[in-house]
């Protein structure tokens, strides 16, 4: 009777176990959020003429189609929105601002290219030696990069060419809380005169990255010749650290594309306030 007891015991308390474990997995994330995408590919040329130059245009945009909380759905994607396309597209639904954004692309470039070409055109015999600098493209790109209870992680992803020698490409992170359904600050995580000591963090990681053991090692690599390194409000937090993130052009030359330092939070404790509870730390 006794071991029936204990082998009772044993299947409720795993029972028991396995109900709150399920109950934490469906419930650890804020919001219960859901995503979808949409996704944009479209081409333009000058004069509706295919053998003429023309513009591409690629959007994957990422969004929270649903949620159990209807005004946190809402407030992200206000906020992805904007990051994403501009202020003047964060009250339209996502559909429409990927319409509108890349319709208002599409009509940008034929009305202020057409004009030019027809003049280069009727001024040079080769048309195809201008026709590289006609051809221009847009890509956007918004995507969760983390979302894990109170915390999400969006980035976006920008490249375009508008004629010479390269295009441009740059990444930017929204950090959000989603309790107070607002982005996060280097301010609500650092605590008192942080900066300098956190300038310093960066540059020991940027030399270690780079097997230099001093400063001027890594200058001469060609860091910091474009920019001081110091924090960024362009970061992203992880389960390993937070990320700063330096576009090209910021801290060093197009050539050497953007610049990733991640710091460990053990090495940033002395100068991390987790109060607001959103640092991945004991993830």
């Amino acid at each position: 009777m006794k071991k029936q007891y204990v082998s009772l015991l044993v299947i409720l308390l795993a029972a028991s176990g396995f109900l709150f474990s399920c109950g934490n997995t469906m419930n650890k994330n804020a919001g219960a959020l859901e995503f979808d995408s949409i996704q944009v590919n479209e081409t333009a040329h000058l004069f509706g003429d295919t053998a003429k130059p023309g513009c591409n245009i690629t959007i994957n945009f990422a969004y929270a189609s649903k949620s159990s909380d209807e005004k946190l759905k809402d407030s992200l994607n206000t906020y992805f929105l904007s990051a994403c396309f501009g202020d003047k597209y964060m009250t339209m639904t996502p559909e429409e601002a990927v319409k509108a954004y890349k319709e208002t692309y599409i009509q940008d470039y034929l009305k202020d290219l057409e004009p030019m070409y027809a003049k280069d055109e009727a001024e040079k015999e080769d048309s195809a030696s201008i026709s590289a600098w006609y051809s221009y493209y847009k890509g956007v790109e918004g995507h969760v990069q983390y979302y894990k209870k109170n915390l999400l992680v969006y980035r976006i992803d920008y490249n375009e060419f508008t004629g010479g020698a390269h295009g441009i490409y740059m990444s930017t992170f929204l950090n959000m809380d989603l309790r107070t359904l607002s982005p996060i600050r280097l301010d609500d995580i650092f605590v008192g005169e942080y900066q300098e000591a956190l300038t310093d963090l960066l540059w020991n990681q940027l030399m270690a990255d780079n097997n230099a053991t001093t400063r001027q090692e890594v200058e001469e690599m060609g860091y910091t010749s474009t920019g001081d390194l110091e924090p960024t409000e362009n970061f992203y937090l992880s389960e390993k650290g937070i990320t700063f993130y330096y576009n090209i052009y910021e801290i060093a030359p197009y050539v050497m594309g953007p610049v990733e330092i991640t710091l460990p939070y053990e090495i940033m404790s002395h100068l991390l306030s987790d109060e607001k509870g959103v640092l991945i730390m004991n993830s």
